[in-house]
């Protein structure tokens, strides 16, 4: 039978696929900064790209410049959101890797995701806005309201009241002779 907690549990495989995944973040968001950084310095002079690759780059639905440095950034903010979530997720599952699913410590990481989901959600408003008002585009994001983003930090905030919950339990339980 499979285990969901302890070593060599369901917990510890999702634990590792987690570590390999935060790593592959890691790697992104460097090739994001690396790339905001080369928009950057293609909107202050356009000559360091030839004539040919400048016309025919795009980048998130916009030639190469300062307007496609900032959704991109906006983008590398998400990214942020999402290495937060995922270390957060990371650190629940050593604890449940550890055995001890109320660790006292994961109803603060389950308040954290969920704060860091809305975020991430808002965030993707904020780049849509910037994009169609800002840049005259439309490419990057609609403006429909993710219903799905929006339960799932919710139901993050009930789990995280059920983790505080149980964590009182067990310190009751600890105190009881």
């Amino acid at each position: 039978m499979i285990r969901a907690l302890g070593p060599g549990s369901v917990s510890s495989i999702l634990k590792a696929i987690l570590d390999v995944f935060y790593v592959v973040l890691w790697a992104f968001a460097g090739l994001f900064a690396f790339v905001i950084l080369a928009l950057l310095l293609i909107s202050f002079d356009p000559t360091l790209l030839p004539p040919v690759v400048l016309r025919h780059a795009v980048v998130m639905g916009h030639t190469p410049g300062i307007g496609a440095a900032a959704l991109l950034a906006g983008a590398e903010l998400s990214l942020v959101g999402v290495m937060v979530i995922v270390q957060m997720l990371r650190r629940i599952f050593a604890t449940l890797t550890a055995g001890d699913p109320f660790h006292p410590d994961n109803v603060r990481r389950l308040r954290v995701i969920a704060v860091a989901l809305a975020l991430v959600e808002l965030n993707g408003y904020a780049i849509g806005a910037f994009d169609h008002f800002v840049l005259g585009g439309g490419h990057v994001r609609s403006f429909d309201l993710n219903l799905t983003a929006w339960f799932a930090v919710l139901v993050i905030v009930v789990l995280a009241e059920v983790f505080r919950e149980g964590a009182r339990l067990r310190r009751d339980a600890e105190l009881t002779i």
